[in-house]
């Protein structure tokens, strides 16, 4: 799990893509902070901090909006496809002890066996979560595991607060022999 990151936000009054800009010149992004049933609000933070923050997925944040305290979950990023610079950035408010979905990357751990090689077909896995305790990633061991051998997404190990969203049945990486070898050369010569 990823420690909270903390950021001050000042509220907004102005909008407009002329306001927006002006406040990005400034070093501040905007944001809007939503969910829960309560109206969206708009806000402004440092944008260096939060450049930090939302490279790590299901980044989670504290945010102090004039001295009160709200957690919130970032959503979406919207970024300039040239400049690859944040524009805009959804935030989604969660309370503690609530479980939310996210989207947790895979990460593959361990060697095949000598000779082969692991396909990974999955990159992240949909999991429900407490939005205290997203992790930052899954890992899946394939220490030693030969030629065929798959791992499919009911198979990867889960905290016991974490439940999977996806298809039980779908593959998440498998392991192959590299073509020309041994092993193809015999399957060839048996299909003939």
């Amino acid at each position: 799990m990823s420690e909270t990151a903390k950021l001050v936000a000042t509220a907004r009054e102005t909008f407009g893509k002329g306001v927006a800009r002006k406040l990005r010149a400034a070093g501040q992004t905007p944001v809007v902070v939503y969910g829960h049933g309560a109206d969206p609000v708009h806000l402004s933070v440092e944008t260096h901090p939060l450049t930090l923050i939302v490279r790590h997925a299901n980044a989670l944040i504290e945010l102090d909006i004039e001295g009160k305290k709200q957690l919130v979950l970032v959503k979406d990023v919207q970024k300039n496809p040239l400049l690859q610079a944040i524009e805009h950035v959804d935030l989604l408010i969660v309370k503690k002890g609530e479980t939310v979905e996210v989207e947790v990357p895979i990460v593959i751990v361990g060697e095949p066996f000598s000779g082969t090689n692991a396909l990974q077909e999955l990159n992240t896995l949909r999991l429900s979560v407490p939005a205290t305790n997203i992790p930052e990633h899954v890992e899946v061991n394939i220490e030693g595991f030969e030629a065929g051998a798959r791992v499919l997404a009911g198979e990867v190990k889960l905290a016991s607060d974490e439940t999977l969203l996806d298809a039980a049945d779908q593959l998440v990486v498998h392991v192959v022999a590299p073509r020309g070898s041994k092993d193809d050369e015999a399957a060839e010569e048996a299909a003939e």
